[in-house]
């Protein structure tokens, strides 16, 4: 049964049917009493054993408008979705009463074409969860096809460092100096790639760096939000102080003190990297080299702190990649 109630100028409906329940808020009430004919038709077909005759498409799209929107990488993962939805038919117009492992398995070994495993991965893991969602939450499936379906081998982990004439070319490409004011934004993509050296910090927590969670004073940076959702208190080296008072004598912390959004700093780094003629480097290459330096001054549940890692296997076996030559020399 559903129930209607007009709130500030939209309708709130809720449908209560055979012990479930569900609500949902619109601009009309004709799209109101549209959602719950619908979702009654669900929850029936649901009770007798039935699925729902909807496509994996179906999945998706509502996938990214009810869940990506809670999580921190939304935007990536709906640009992810709208891809499959786009190049990817036999995927997603696939009915749910027909989907079955093999759908998932043609669609790996097809994407494994275009890129990496690693690559594949991540947006499996997408997949995996929409899944999930459509069997617990929905009961838009019985049962999650993907369940026998074999996921691409993660591969060797990452070990590239940049070289010190790498990031003295990119500097140049960049046009940042020790003592020059960074003022245009490629300028301060040369300081952020310097003071994630320092630090360790992702691209997208050093970009949210400002002067209320800086303390130059005791060289400290707290870091509110990051990946893995656990805030952290990074220390901050003598260089990587002076680094901040020098974006921030320009930008004035407005915006941040580099004044740069993830995705601006990453555009403008693939086009210094390109101007260095660089290959193969990742602006997330600076996290590994700061850590692998760090490694030699700090032990490794401190370092852990620094770094934010949970899992010291990935600390160890992604992030630390010594130079066994000068391991070596330490051994005399």
């Amino acid at each position: 049964m559903a129930t209607f109630e007009r709130r500030e100028g939209t309708w709130r409906v809720k449908v209560r049917k055979s012990g479930v329940s569900r609500s949902a808020t619109f601009r009309t009430k004709a799209e109101a009493v549209a959602w719950s004919v619908k979702v009654e038709a669900e929850i029936q077909a649901m009770k007798s054993g039935l699925i729902p005759n909807k496509s994996f498409g179906d999945v998706l799209q509502r996938y990214s408008r009810e869940i990506s929107p809670l999580k921190r990488g939304c935007r990536w993962e709906q640009l992810r979705i709208d891809l499959f939805l786009r190049e990817y038919p036999k995927l997603c117009l696939t009915k749910l009463q027909f989907l079955g492992p093999d759908v998932f398995a043609a669609w790996r070994d097809e994407r494994l074409k275009s890129v990496s495993a690693l690559s594949v991965r991540r947006e499996w893991a997408i997949l995996q969860h929409a899944c999930n969602v459509a069997v617990k939450e929905w009961r838009w499936l019985p049962v999650n096809p993907m369940s026998t379906v074999k996921a691409p081998a993660a591969g060797a982990a990452r070990t590239r460092r940049p070289t010190a004439q790498e990031t003295e070319r990119l500097l140049l490409a960049c046009g940042y100096g020790h003592d020059v004011p960074p003022v245009s934004a490629l300028a301060r993509v040369g300081a952020a790639w310097l003071f994630a050296i320092e630090t360790g910090m992702r691209a997208s927590e050093l970009c949210g760096l400002t002067l209320e969670t800086v303390d130059l004073d005791q060289r400290l940076a707290s870091l509110l939000m990051t990946k893995n959702g656990h805030p952290r208190v990074v220390p901050l080296s003598v260089e990587a102080v002076r680094i901040l008072q020098q974006v921030g004598a320009v930008t004035g912390g407005v915006g941040g003190y580099f004044n740069l959004r993830p995705a601006s700093l990453d555009a403008l780094f693939r086009k210094a990297k390109a101007m260095a003629l660089i290959e193969d480097l990742h602006f997330h290459d600076s996290r590994r080299e700061a850590l692998t330096r760090m490694a030699s001054k700090l032990d490794v549940m401190t370092l852990a702190k620094v770094s934010g890692h949970r899992d010291l296997r990935i600390l160890q076996n992604t992030y630390y990649a010594p130079d066994m030559a000068e391991v070596a020399m330490r051994l005399d």
